[in-house]
């Protein structure tokens, strides 16, 4: 089963949800969007998890997205791995 949920990487530090929002919803209906941000500082770190409504969406961002350029970076974008479903074996 493919995943509706990404792991995108290598953001600019300086990107807004909006931005990243907009870049993402070409793909398809985005359902949530975390910026992850560091616990002391509350910067943002440069990567966020996207869920989309469908998986065709979800693979559709990774296949047009992965190594494409923004604001001057390279992204790195992923199926996001399931951290949970790991503990648990």
């Amino acid at each position: 089963m493919v995943s509706k949920k990404i792991y995108v990487g290598n953001l600019k530090f300086s990107l807004k949800e909006e931005n990243i929002r907009q870049i993402f919803s070409v793909y398809g209906v985005i359902q949530d969007l975390k910026m992850i941000h560091d616990r002391e500082t509350g910067n943002f770190r440069g990567f966020a998890f996207i869920t989309y409504a469908n998986a065709e969406e979800a693979e559709e961002a990774v296949t047009q997205m992965n190594g494409q350029p923004v604001d001057g970076r390279n992204l790195k974008v992923t199926f996001a791995e399931d951290k949970r479903k790991e503990k648990q074996n």
